[in-house]
């Protein structure tokens, strides 16, 4: 028995060759991490047809011979790097192992997007004991391996050999699946986005590139001019994971609009996003028109024409160019918040009517950019006193929650919503110089379990409605003679052009047909 042990212990740890420490990873790679990988492919390919079955044993070879390539390639070039890389991988593979599970996210060029823009108190909310036991079990145990795997150098014509074996079995069973490839492309994407830990380190770098090329240079808009001397006031609420499916305005049976619905001006359209995340929905809602490029965003143009512009957040996401002079991040306004709930978004409205008042400028736009329904810690988006709807879920692990505790803690932020909606207004009323106006939409929808999906991030091309079907509703005073038109469904780019007409900016890049008022 001490001699088999002694053998075990001999084949795993002493001695190791780069080939078969990359076999070992390789296999243990494919065991841990690419049971969402394989699941979807059992789903999406008939296993009961020998096609189907070809397929699914020909990815799990694939997908174990590539990473097995790609690893004996490290620790040929310098073992201590190789181990270095390979901990890195375990140990980021297993806290995306966790995202994948707990909330059926997709790790795309998108969500290394909301990633990288996650803030402090993001990161925070999705701390949970399981993510630990994640980490511990699928990223430090394999770690202390690798660490204690002792290899050995090899001739450089071994490795060559091998290398060419190993690429010549990767071809062949591609040839063998030739006629597989119209299969393997139409579901590239959800599969690119489960391969660990491909997905997070190609998408990371993609994500980078686009935003390299994006900052190069903001692209100014042709000048433009305001018309009139009429004192205008428009705030542009600017909502966080607020779908609108959830919103009593739109029909949903739970009163979570109970100050809106009651308030006189309210009008409503149904709108969908561009996106599903924040960064390109924020994007979405500034720019002039869609489009890839990095022109100036609308608080910019704005603020060059002659418009005071007031930028308050809550939040991250906006734009990377985005210049106004008075930017107000949620730490500066606390700082003239008084009371229990400066905590929260209600934050953006301590001392909005004083600031307001001290322009001396005819065209006013504020920005509230908000984080109310952002998950998963709903219950924690909103002050005790607007937990109206019980019990909620407290989870992180939203598929933990039970359906009607996760909606009614989601419900929440959306009264809370209601009421900061509803302060705003109030706000606008007092201040009687001004023909004023307040639109509020959100950044994108979200998912609360429906089709087993939760949060947001999913890719447009396939994202369920809960994740773009988003509000658009606008108020405007009594004193304002702006009428509304009567549209269909509307898109983010409306409100580019319809604060354009509000404030009675001339341009040559107005589009009328994206305007909301008459």
């Amino acid at each position: 028995m001490l001699g088999k042990v002694k053998k075990l212990k001999n084949t795993l740890f002493e001695n190791l060759s780069p080939l078969r420490f990359a076999l070992i990873m390789s296999f243990l790679n494919l065991v841990l991490f690419h049971y969402p990988f394989f699941k979807f492919v059992c789903q999406h390919a008939d296993y009961n047809d020998l096609n189907g079955t070809l397929i699914i044993v020909s990815l799990v070879i694939l997908v174990f011979v590539a990473n097995a390539l790609v690893f004996y390639i490290l620790c040929y070039l310098s073992k201590y790097v190789g181990k270095a890389i390979l901990v890195t991988f375990f140990i980021l593979s297993s806290i995306a192992l966790y995202f994948i599970i707990t909330y059926n996210v997709q790790i795309d060029e998108s969500m290394m997007g909301n990633v990288v823009n996650t803030n402090k108190d993001e990161t925070l909310s999705f701390f949970s004991y399981r993510l630990i036991l994640y980490v511990l079990v699928f990223g430090v145990l394999p770690s202390i391996y690798i660490f204690k795997a002792k290899l050995i150098a090899i001739k450089r014509k071994n490795f060559f050999t091998t290398f060419g074996l190993i690429l010549l079995s990767m071809f062949i069973v591609l040839g063998i699946n030739a006629g597989n490839w119209v299969w393997v492309h139409r579901y590239s994407e959800p599969l690119g986005s489960l391969l660990l830990p491909w997905s997070y380190t190609v998408n990371t770098s993609r994500f980078y590139i686009h935003k390299q090329k994006q900052n190069r240079k903001e692209m100014l808009l042709p000048d433009a001019k305001i018309k009139d001397d009429d004192k205008s006031l428009i705030v542009l609420v600017i909502g966080e994971s607020a779908r609108r499916k959830n919103f009593s305005l739109y029909g949903y049976t739970k009163n979570t609009n109970p100050l809106l619905s009651q308030t006189k001006g309210i009008h409503i359209f149904n709108a969908n996003s561009a996106a599903t995340y924040t960064i390109a929905g924020v994007k979405a809602i500034l720019e002039h028109k869609s489009t890839s490029r990095l022109y100036e965003c609308l608080p910019n143009y704005l603020s060059r024409t002659g418009v005071d512009v007031i930028w308050r957040t809550n939040n991250t996401g906006e734009p990377p160019t985005l210049n106004v002079k008075k930017f107000l991040k949620a730490d500066s306004l606390s700082k003239m918040c008084v009371g229990e709930n400066c905590g929260y978004d209600e934050v953006l409205l301590a001392g909005l009517k004083k600031q307001i008042l001290e322009s001396k400028n005819n065209k006013i736009l504020v920005v509230l950019h908000t984080s109310t329904s952002h998950g998963p810690a709903y219950s924690k988006k909103y002050p005790p006193r607007f937990e109206v709807f019980r019990p909620v879920c407290t989870k992180v692990e939203l598929n933990k929650c039970a359906k009607d505790e996760l909606y009614n803690a989601y419900d929440n932020t959306i009264v809370y919503t209601d009421y900061i909606l509803h302060a705003v207004i109030d706000t606008l009323k007092e201040i009687k110089d001004y023909k004023s106006t307040m639109i509020f939409i959100s950044d994108h929808g979200e998912s609360l379990g429906e089709n087993n999906l939760y949060m947001h991030g999913v890719d447009m091309s396939f994202a369920p409605k809960e994740q773009y079907e988003i509000p658009f509703i606008v108020w405007l005073s009594d004193n304002n003679d702006r009428r509304l038109k009567h549209l269909g469904t509307l898109s983010q780019g409306y409100i580019f052009h319809s604060i354009m007409n509000y404030l009675s900016i001339e341009s040559p890049i107005y589009n009328e047909e994206l305007n909301i008022f008459r």
